[in-house]
């Protein structure tokens, strides 16, 4: 058996059935491949074949090629809900389906309510399209409420119960599930979601065909973002802070004002993880901060620009892991 990378040298003739399917085409070059997935040809703008390769040696030291092979249409298009329901269920066997999460909530006096699904939202889809260069990806509608219970003492928030959240998360994956996927992965913009969209992606992947990942953008991104300086003066990623405001300064700077509140100070982040060694929850910690962190007139557009990137390119990488 060999792998399909040391296979690229020889010529790959498909099954008959093959030919009556993509008559014309160009159905001997391999290339771009990998243990288990390839492009075929002129297929490769529209298919993603998958199968396994034996090699038998002749008597004259030829080889001859046996290849089981399934030929999979990859999407036209990007985004979920933009496809009609046979096109999605075309691909839905081998395609990833990203699910953004975020909330709508108060973000201190200064930032739009919409702040945790404007960044996930973004950052989710442009991820993807950089992803769909190598594996067949489309992105779910964002999901724009969260867990955020903690923030209705200033108002400006729409809430779900934690009941209610994991519920909502648990059945979306089993809607995908029953749609015939078999790949999803949830990115979270909101903190009130860690826990329990990795619960509820655990529980359906115990109970059906799906596989499920789950992780809020800013873990994913940890390791990049420490790199790039990003815990510096800054609670990474905090909430209403220099992070996000300078994300939200990126992306939609004109919901952004001149004047931002201000703390004196110095503030930093522990870069050795987002997570401490235990949860330690405060009676009354959200309305001491009045419902910021750190100081977000010391946020800038070009740290969320550089911050933009580094996300993207971290999830982009981690979609394509996860789908192969």
């Amino acid at each position: 058996m060999f792998s399909l990378r040391q296979a690229k040298a020889y010529t790959i003739r498909l099954p008959d059935p093959l030919d009556e399917v993509f008559s014309g085409l160009d159905r001997a070059r391999v290339f771009d491949g990998s243990a288990d997935r390839v492009r075929l040809g002129n297929l490769a703008d529209s298919c993603i074949g998958h199968g396994k390769l034996d090699f038998t040696k002749s008597g004259r030291g030829l080889r001859t090629v046996q290849w089981q092979v399934s030929i999979m249409p990859k999407p036209t298009r990007l985004m979920f809900a933009e496809m009609n329901r046979e096109e999605l269920r075309a691909i839905a066997p081998e395609t990833l389906v990203v699910l953004p999460i975020g909330a709508t909530e108060q973000h201190g006096p200064h930032l739009p309510t919409g702040t945790d699904w404007f960044t996930v939202d973004h950052l989710a889809i442009e991820a993807a399209r950089r992803a769909a260069e190598e594996v067949s990806i489309i992105v779910a509608p964002a999901l724009p409420f969260g867990s955020s219970d903690h923030h209705l003492i200033y108002g400006g928030t729409l809430s779900l119960s934690t009941q209610t959240y994991y519920l909502v998360l648990k059945e979306l994956l089993q809607s995908l599930a029953r749609d015939g996927f078999t790949r999803a992965f949830l990115v979270n913009g909101h903190g009130g979601n860690h826990e329990l969209m990795q619960l509820a992606g655990r529980d359906v992947a115990l109970n059906s065909a799906l596989r499920v990942g789950a992780g809020s953008y800013w873990n994913i991104a940890w390791d990049a973002l420490i790199a790039d300086g990003a815990h510096k003066e800054c609670r990474l990623p905090g909430h209403a802070g220099i992070f996000e405001t300078s994300m939200m300064m990126a992306l939609k700077g004109d919901l952004v004002p001149s004047a931002r509140p201000r703390r004196d100070g110095t503030f930093e982040t522990d870069a050795r993880s987002f997570h401490a060694p235990y949860r330690h929850e405060k009676p009354g910690f959200w309305s001491s901060i009045d419902g910021y962190t750190d100081s977000p007139d010391r946020a800038r557009a070009a740290f969320g620009e550089r911050w933009r990137e580094v996300i993207i390119e971290a999830l982009a990488k981690t979609f394509v892991e996860f789908t192969k």
